[in-house]
């Protein structure tokens, strides 16, 4: 089994508990395609329920015999960003991105430079901001049959000074996960799991408790039902109260439609719910 990144060790329950719900923005639409010489272009649009539209232009070419892949995106901000990944041409199991961003109204620019080396039983990756600071940040994750051990830590070198510092365990099997990690020099705890319980059914939580704010600990569960090939409905509620709706559909290959909604179960009565939908095209 593969080794995760760090921000993958609990992977499937966030993305169970974060992903497909459509109701955090009033309407979204996804287009993709490829042209016949390998250039991969995908156009996004979203607009927010405090009535804010954003939107963004990416071409993505890949060379495979290379391993080297070429990204470039122009978004509503005016920020073009540039990304060159190389991947296992310089060692095997090492990828390099280099990422630029220009603003050509304002002249900001950015550099970066992040590093991936993946192994059978380890993970480590570093990311290097040339620009701001600069500051490094590092993680990287041992596994063996199934545990999974990670930290993460940041470095501001112009301070030479610890900036981060983040530790996870984790235990993984192909139908069930679960990891604690410990974020924010040590203070926010969060425990998730997440639980395959047949090929159609998912289930997963997650518990955070923030040392400094308090005693209280957040929970969220959530759930997702596949009802035939071609959709899906994922539900989900937190010790807020605050419930959420999710419901994907193929109408035919290649236009997928997602609806969602979320509800404040304590204040049934006031203007405090969201709707939203989804609409991707892919050819």
């Amino acid at each position: 089994m593969a080794i995760p990144a760090f921000s993958d060790i609990a992977k499937l329950s966030n993305d169970l508990l974060n992903k497909d719900f459509y109701h955090t923005s009033t309407a979204a639409l996804e287009v993709k395609s490829l042209t016949p010489n390998g250039v991969a272009f995908k156009v996004t649009g979203k607009s927010t329920h405090e009535r804010n539209t954003s939107g963004l232009i990416e071409a993505k070419y890949s060379d495979k015999p290379s391993g080297t892949t070429i990204t470039q995106s122009w978004n509503t901000a005016n920020a073009l960003e540039s990304k060159i990944e190389i991947s296992d041409s310089i060692a095997q199991g090492l990828k390099a991105e280099v990422l630029g961003t220009f603003h050509p109204v304002t002249q900001a620019k950015g550099a970066k430079v992040n590093l991936h080396f993946k192994q059978q039983r380890f993970h480590c990756r570093a990311f290097f901001d040339l620009l701001k600071g600069p500051t490094a940040n590092f993680d990287a994750v041992i596994g063996h049959d199934g545990f999974l051990a990670g930290a993460q830590a940041g470095y501001d070198v112009q301070k030479a000074a610890l900036t981060r510092y983040s530790a996870a365990v984790g235990y993984t099997q192909p139908t069930y996960t679960a990891a604690i990690t410990a974020d924010n020099n040590l203070t926010i705890f969060s425990a998730s799991y997440y639980h395959k319980v047949n090929k159609d059914v998912e289930a997963g939580a997650k518990a955070i408790w923030d040392s400094k704010a308090g005693s209280n600990v957040g929970l969220e569960v959530a759930s997702k039902y596949r009802i035939d090939p071609l959709s899906f409905v994922k539900a989900k509620i937190n010790d807020r109260g605050i419930a959420a709706l999710g419901y994907n559909v193929v109408l035919r290959p290649g236009v997928a439609l997602g609806l969602g909604a979320s509800f404040d179960t304590q204040k049934l009565d006031q203007a405090a719910h969201k709707i939203g939908a989804s609409l991707t095209f892919e050819a």
